[in-house]
């Protein structure tokens, strides 16, 4: 079916309500905007749905949330019926239609035979995960475009260990609403009988306590938080987000004593009028926090992302101003300091893990060797992660301990299998207070954590290509790439050439190839012969290719030259 053909059967479709059609009826003189909406549909992987709301196949919407659901129904179904049986869990975060999508998905799965225990209101996308175990759940969805633009909503979707989907069910998923007719296939239930029947049932308060007493749990060392807890000084912000009310109250009960939240960025709101852009990976949205921190002489600023999985660190320099901290930097410090917390209260296990993405810093496997902890690399995101750590400790390999990425996610204990800002608070809180306790800013550990185990430099650059035009350039330039690998780059040899698709390794110098643990990801890994690293990757979520630089040199000042160097072979992929 053409595009204008499937534009066609939405304008005429009785399942669409009035203001809907006049939408579609608003773009009939539009053929690039009709194109960009009906050229294919909004495709399904294993991070779910991502996309700008709006009426169109290739868009978030009612009906595409419906049909995915119902495909997800379908595949669950298949699991049997004691697997239909266990229901499913839902969540939502602060975004436009997210409370809408939500008790769509609800109504779907019911219409199915599926029960489902539905939040009350918007959670942390770690709390539905918690809830996928905790109740011993079959699945999970939460209906969140995490850190994207107000514009953006999405649909995540959990599998029974509370981790993100694993390929096979994805695939299985996008291949039912290969099937499944948008309109005619969909069954749905009405929600105020199926509250009525038991079919749906909400959720809240005491969900929250299960999740708030597993991760105060977490905690090492309140004694040491009592000590400084009379002068300690910290702000808060959740961009509008859903770690409005969790964040907070785990850092009360840790003993915080002044904690002041951003009051502007605690109200929720689905268009995050304070910001550009609601991600703690952009320090210009952390103004007004920085704005409350000068005013309350405050010496550590956390801020959450609307779906409180990612989280992001304000620190104060030497000349005490306000400067970020990279999910990197974060990570190295919070692994050490778990280190050394698990040490102190002796509660380190035996044959302890870290795992890190393959995009990351390689100053994480420092750390871990330094400190006899074994470190591995995953594929990027946290399902990855989750079915490492499930492996290695089922197989008694080993037990994790922490597992990160740069793009500021981070996950412990045992609880959840997705990134986990609400714990990752709970700890880096901890931490500022420890090195407070110690009389230095954790600026100071930062700068001794290079001292002692080298110093290391990373940079992610962004290279965006939006609208369809975009995707075929990120296509040719993966290609070229795989095709053509460089010899060379700004003049640097290439020493390796690592394949994540076919998990081939080339040497550059002799041509000889070998094989590596990791296969099945459209990632390249180019390994300097001056022991740089760089990676490049089509993102999985939005329209863009990220070049990550990993930098390893004798002096910082060397790393910032290298991060520059090869930044300018990085924009030029654009070109």
């Amino acid at each position: 079916m053409s595009y204008q053909e499937e534009y066609q059967k939405w304008l005429n479709s009785p399942a669409l309500c009035a203001s809907e059609k006049a939408e579609l009826e608003s773009i009939k003189d539009n053929p690039k905007e009709i194109e960009a909406r009906f050229y294919g549909p909004l495709e399904f992987g294993t991070a779910g749905l991502r996309g700008t709301m709006c009426v169109g196949l290739h868009n978030m919407n009612i009906h595409v949330v419906r049909h995915a659901t119902q495909a997800f129904a379908e595949v669950i179904s298949a699991e049997g019926p004691e697997s239909v049986k266990r229901g499913i869990a839902i969540a939502f975060d602060c975004r436009n239609n997210s409370a809408e999508f939500a008790r769509a998905s609800a109504c779907v799965m019911v219409a199915n035979g599926i029960k489902v225990l539905l939040f009350d209101s918007l959670r942390p996308t770690p709390e539905l995960s918690f809830a996928v175990r905790e109740y011993h759940c079959i699945a999970g969805i939460n209906v969140t475009a995490s850190h994207n633009p107000k514009e953006y909503n999405g649909y995540k979707v959990y599998w029974e260990d509370g981790a993100q989907l694993p390929p096979n069910h994805a695939d299985a998923i996008a291949k039912k609403m290969e099937e499944i007719d948008i309109f005619s296939g969909i069954r749905t239930a009405d929600y105020d009988q199926a509250v009525s029947d038991g079919m749906i049932t909400i959720i809240g308060e005491e969900t929250d306590e299960k999740y708030m007493a597993e991760v105060m749990a977490m905690a090492n060392d309140k004694e040491m938080v009592a000590r400084v807890a009379d002068k300690f000084k910290m702000v808060y912000t959740p961009f509008h987000g859903c770690g409005y009310r969790l964040i907070p109250e785990v850092l009360k009960r840790l003993g915080i004593k002044h904690l002041f939240c951003e009051p502007q960025q605690m109200v929720i709101d689905g268009n995050f009028p304070t910001v550009k852009s609601p991600n703690p990976e952009n320090p210009e949205g952390f103004y007004l926090a920085v704005d409350l921190a000068d005013k309350e002489g405050a010496d550590f600023i956390i801020g959450s992302d609307p779906d409180s999985d990612r989280i992001g660190l304000m620190i104060k320099d030497p000349t005490g101003k306000f400067i970020p901290l990279t999910g990197n930097q974060t990570g190295v410090l919070f692994l050490d300091y778990i280190i050394g917390a698990k040490n102190r209260a002796h509660t380190m296990p035996d044959n302890p893990v870290a795992l890190k993405s393959i995009v990351s810093t390689e100053m994480v496997r420092k750390i871990a060797e330094v400190n006899h902890v074994t470190c591995y690399d995953t594929f990027t995101g946290f399902k990855f992660m989750a079915e490492k750590k499930n492996e290695l400790e089922a197989a008694g390999k080993g037990k994790v301990i922490f597992s990160f990425e740069e793009s500021y996610g981070y996950m412990l204990g045992d609880y959840v299998r997705d990134k986990d800002a609400v714990t990752a608070a709970l700890l880096l809180t901890e931490m500022a207070c420890w090195y407070y306790d110690r009389g230095m800013t954790v600026y100071d550990a930062l700068q001794e954590m290079y001292q002692k185990y080298g110093n290391y430099a990373e940079k992610t650059l962004n290279l965006v290509m939006p609208g369809l035009d975009g995707l075929s350039k990120m296509a040719v330039i993966m290609k070229n790439l795989r095709e053509n690998p460089p010899k060379e780059i700004e003049g640097v040899k290439v020493a390796f050439c690592k394949d994540y698709k076919d998990g081939s390794v080339m040497n550059c110098e002799t041509g000889e190839k070998t094989a590596m643990e990791l296969s099945g990801s459209n990632v390249l890994r180019f390994e300097m012969a001056d022991g740089s690293t760089i990676v490049v990757r089509p993102s999985g979520t939005e329209p863009k290719i990220k070049v990550y630089l990993l930098i390893h040199a004798e002096s910082m000042d060397t790393c910032n030259k290298l991060v520059d160097t090869y930044q300018q072979w990085a924009e030029g992929l654009q070109k």
